[in-house]
């Protein structure tokens, strides 16, 4: 079984944390793009398309396959698919439709434990593989690849999980509608970048150049997945990935960012009374908040949207989370709602997902609204959930926000996410552990966490955000709750007040995200309270309104710092169950 192997290499150039490969062991791992989301990107027709990636095998005699599009049961001349793959010494592109199999192949053989830049090109009729920029061999065919929903993408096996492949993939690209590469060309020497434009004409698919994420995919449009012989031995551990991330590569720079000046990949250290100590580390490790394009600390907004005061109110305001005082007409929500199955932010965006829009029992609601949290004004319409829903919890990263623990309007264990830059409805994310309502949650920027609920409970459930699937169990509680408020850096995740066994309750507790174990005694709220609203920047947690009664209390808490919260201002109106997003949460990073 593959474990998390880390490589830095002189000789291939610069290497850094953020750029990388995923490797296979060509044992029973590979990813796959997961059905449900844009899967027409792969319904290439008879137009133009290019698949390239750069491949490093370990076995270039077998049949491996680092890219395909098949069915679990392809076989060529009995469908239609695609795939990439070494055989016999060479690197084949092969395509085929019904009984039209359009095979091209190198004509000198290749070597192992080598990185190649391989390019599968169609332009109008004419089929060309490239192999480090030189056309090796080209075919004719007026065939229409035609996707089937029940076909996927696999990366690192191919025909459903056979002929896995044994090495690592590095920045794999998928364009549809366009020929990258039109005649010999000099390989890349930079990390691959998007295309974009049109849905029919753009970059499709970008993977495999993460080295600290192997679900990372930036174009945004898909979800990858990992698949593993998970009954080998040793078994894999509780949300181990049966695939490796590494930043072995084959010699590929980052773009320097044009907004914030060149990226520095480790300057060297001198320490003397002499000489200017020039700071270690990367860009990114230095500069977090500028590399996930979060806001600072100091200028971070919060939005308070909705809620119950004591009617359904759809009443936005905002602070700024850095300075104490009470809290400013933002704008309105589309429907007047409280009780949110989940809201969330990016750093430009906020988000509020469903909602209860009448007294109990009263009716949930399916609409997702957004704002743009630098700017003052009245919501719009995002898309719906996939069923109506409230009294849950939500989290996101910089990319993508996830939503669960509500009720529909009974309990589910239902996770949905959305991709916060764009518009459109809701879809499925898999099941947490445990079937309750009123659960709340925060993030890191990898992992969510869903904290307590009815009961109340001290379970918390976790997952890798970019990835799909179903939760991991994260640990206790020390103090189970129902109904508390959540909020995080990008380190340490809060859960404030709630409703203990039986009353509203004043602790705070904490956990660090990226590890696992039970919650740790932080200090106290103001007051005791639940079904209040929790937002942060990436210093300070806010904690607004909540019952008992209807609140129009602001605490903050310093978030690295333990003690009890202390007063920060007052909201306009007395209400709970509103919904807290902001644009420099810990899930931004």
């Amino acid at each position: 079984m593959a474990k998390l192997r880390v490589d830095k290499i002189a000789s291939v150039g610069v290497s850094t944390e953020t750029t990388g490969s995923v490797f296979f062991d060509g044992s029973s791992d590979w990813l796959r793009a997961r059905g449900g989301d844009n899967f027409s990107d792969f319904d290439f027709g008879s137009g133009d398309f290019t698949i390239e990636g750069f491949f490093y095998a370990n076995d270039v005699n077998g049949t491996d396959i680092p890219i395909a599009l098949a069915a679990d049961t392809v076989s060529a001349n009995s469908d239609a698919g695609w795939y990439i793959r070494y055989q016999s010494n060479k690197i084949e592109g092969q395509s085929f439709s019904g009984s039209d199999n359009i095979g091209i192949t190198t004509s000198g053989t290749v070597s192992n434990d080598t990185w190649y830049h391989v390019a599968y090109v169609r332009e109008g009729s004419t089929f060309t593989l490239y192999v480090d920029g030189t056309a090796v061999d080209t075919a004719t065919s007026s065939s229409s690849l035609n996707w089937n929903s029940g076909w996927k993408v696999e990366i690192g096996s191919g025909y459903g999980g056979v002929n896995y492949f044994a090495g690592y993939i590095s920045n794999l690209r998928i364009c549809k509608g366009h020929a990258v590469y039109k005649s010999n060309f000099a390989p890349p020497t930079r990390e691959l970048e998007v295309h974009q434009g049109p849905d029919d004409d753009r970059t499709v698919l970008l993977a495999c150049y993460d080295g600290e994420n192997i679900f990372a995919e930036k174009t945004g449009r898909h979800i990858l997945a990992s698949q593993g012989n998970r009954t080998s031995s040793p078994t894999l551990a509780s949300g181990e990935t049966p695939v490796g991330i590494t930043t072995f590569q084959p010699g590929l720079d980052r773009d320097v960012d044009n907004t914030f000046g060149p990226t520095f990949q480790g300057g060297a250290a001198y320490a003397s009374q002499n000489w200017l100590t020039l700071s270690k580390g990367t860009t990114t490790e230095r500069f977090v908040e500028v590399a996930n394009n979060a806001v600072s600390a100091s200028s971070a907004r919060g939005v308070f949207g909705g809620g119950i005061a004591p009617s359904y109110i759809n009443t936005l305001v905002y602070i700024t989370i850095s300075t104490a005082g009470d809290a400013q007409d933002f704008g309105d929500l589309t429907v007047a709602r409280g009780e949110f199955a989940g809201s969330f932010a990016s750093s430009t965006r906020g988000v509020f997902a469903g909602g209860r829009i009448a007294p109990s029992p009263g009716t949930t609601n399916v609409t997702i609204d957004y704002v743009t949290i630098s700017t003052i004004g009245d919501a719009t319409d995002f898309g719906d959930l996939i069923t109506a829903a409230s009294a849950g919890g939500g989290c996101s990263s910089s990319t993508r926000g996830l939503t669960g623990g509500f009720s529909t309007p009974s309990a589910v264990n239902t996770i949905e996410y959305v991709t916060i830059a764009t518009t459109g409805n809701a879809k499925d994310y898999g099941d947490l552990t445990t079937t309750v309502n009123n659960r709340k949650a925060f993030a890191s920027p990898t992992r969510g966490v869903w904290s307590g609920g009815e009961g109340p409970i001290n379970t918390m459930d976790y997952v890798t955000i970019q990835s799909t699937g179903n939760s991991f169990d994260f640990g206790d509680l020390s103090t189970a709750v129902r109904r508390a408020s959540c909020l995080s850096n990008a380190t340490r995740g809060i859960t404030g007040g709630g409703v203990g066994s039986p009353a509203a309750v004043n602790t705070i507790q904490y956990v660090t995200i990226q590890s696992t174990g039970n919650s740790v005694d932080f200090g106290d709220l103001t007051s005791a309270r639940h079904d209040h609203a929790g937002l942060a920047s990436l210093v300070r947690g806010v904690f607004a309104g909540g019952h008992p009664g209807f609140s129009n209390v602001i605490d903050f808490i310093t978030i690295a710092t333990l003690g009890d919260a202390t007063d920060f201002g007052d909201v306009p109106h007395s209400s709970s169950n509103d919904g807290g997003c902001s644009n420099g949460h810990g899930g931004l990073g």
